[in-house]
């Protein structure tokens, strides 16, 4: 079914570059993850308690720029916003090709889904639990670490893993533009070689990683979910 050359071809690249592309792979998916969620999640949580109805309402000028600026990087399709942010890389890293440069647009795609992540699990929380904290004279710090952070804890633990899939995805895709890890394997050695059997070993494993962190996540939203103990 499969010639001898993309047998020979799939042996060498198992052999000597897998564990590098896998490398690559993991670290466009956890770091670009962890950073949009540095600044996703207090741009979320601004979203909903500085919303006029919020805990601590901000100008409706500032909160229309916020959700005009994040509504705005959303809509750009990845692909697109990656060759736009390109030069940011190359300011950043010093360069536009490889897995240090896709990292910069990674985070750029990732952090403004974060945020509507985020603003949708604080949402989600009992509004009388907040009330209940306001009432006992708490402040906002304390409204949302000991109130809204740890009640939405369960949606926010899917919600990463939601972001993290969808980030691995992102950095499968990169490899099309001269990114690194699977993506470009399954590009680079599948795809444009005319290697059907490379390109669909690519597609497994990263089908078979996607599974790894779901099950992961899975296991994670069952333990901080008060309501299943």
């Amino acid at each position: 079914m499969f010639s001898e050359g993309e047998l020979e071809l799939l042996q060498k690249i198992i052999s000597q570059g897998l564990l590098q592309a896998l490398g690559e792979t993991l670290l466009m998916t956890f770091v670009p993850t962890i950073l949009a969620f540095v600044i996703g999640l207090p741009l979320g949580i601004l979203l909903v308690t500085g919303d006029e109805k919020g805990i601590r309402p901000l100008p409706r000028w500032l909160m229309k720029l916020l959700h005009f600026i994040i509504n705005i990087l959303r809509s750009v399709p990845f692909l697109i916003l990656l060759i736009v942010v390109l030069p940011l890389s190359r300011a950043l890293v010093g360069t536009t090709v490889g897995t240090r440069a896709i990292l910069v647009p990674l985070v750029v795609a990732a952090f403004p889904f974060v945020a509507r992540l985020v603003e949708t699990s604080i949402r989600e929380v009992d509004p009388g639990v907040v009330e209940a904290a306001q009432s006992m004279g708490a402040s906002t710090f304390q409204i949302i670490w000991k109130v809204l952070i740890p009640e939405a804890r369960p949606a926010l633990i899917a919600n990463f893993m939601v972001a993290l899939i969808t980030i691995f995805g992102y950095g499968a895709m990169s490899g099309a533009v001269g990114g690194g890890g699977i993506g470009r394997i399954a590009v680079n050695y599948g795809y444009n070689r005319y290697k059907p059997l490379v390109m669909y070993f690519a597609v497994i494993l990263l089908v078979i990683l996607v599974q790894l962190f779901q099950s992961a996540g899975n296991v994670l939203v069952k333990k901080a979910d008060k309501r299943i103990r």
